[in-house]
């Protein structure tokens, strides 16, 4: 029987590979010069310091710009309170959401069967997996997500659908 599994991941390398290129390039910029701006990365969490509120929008900027080219979707970035730390100096974390939460899990599954398309889904950890009979069912269903959960207007959240078989 044909099956996918819905899940939400982003590609470590190429978000390490942001990080340094975000890094450089907060080096080598003029405005930046003798300032503390950089970026930490710990194990699901990016630490942003600045000198100031505005030199952490700047790094967050171009953070954001440099995960837009390396094809990570925004959208997994949950950023936290904009923190003092010493003197005048600012940090944020800002937080990589990896995995479907149990709610959202819930919430997928819950919005299949109610669409009364004939397939089964299951959550299986941090991800859901859908059979069908059809192929056309299936790609029913991935349609019916992206236009739900993928594409909807408060910020959505990032779903790829992978592991297709038939």
């Amino acid at each position: 029987m044909p099956s996918f599994d819905i899940v939400s991941e982003i590609d470590k390398v190429e978000l390490r590979n942001a990080i340094d290129q975000s890094n450089k390039e907060v080096t080598n910029r003029y405005d930046f010069k003798g300032s503390d701006a950089r970026i930490e990365t710990g194990d699901k969490t990016l630490t942003l310091f600045a000198d100031s509120e505005f030199q952490l929008d700047q790094v967050n900027d171009i953070l954001v710009s440099k995960l837009a080219k390396r094809g990570i979707d925004v959208r997994c970035m949950d950023y936290g309170k904009l923190e003092k730390v010493s003197g005048n100096k600012v940090k944020k974390t800002v937080t990589v959401k990896e995995g479907l939460e149990g709610d959202l899990a819930k919430k997928i599954v819950k919005m299949i069967k109610d669409a009364k398309i004939k397939v089964q889904a299951a959550i299986q950890g941090e991800a859901v997996r859908v059979t069908g009979a059809k192929r056309d069912n299936l790609q029913e269903v991935i349609a019916l997500l992206r236009k739900e959960i993928v594409s909807d207007m408060e910020g959505g959240f990032p779903l790829q659908f992978n592991n297709f078989r038939d």
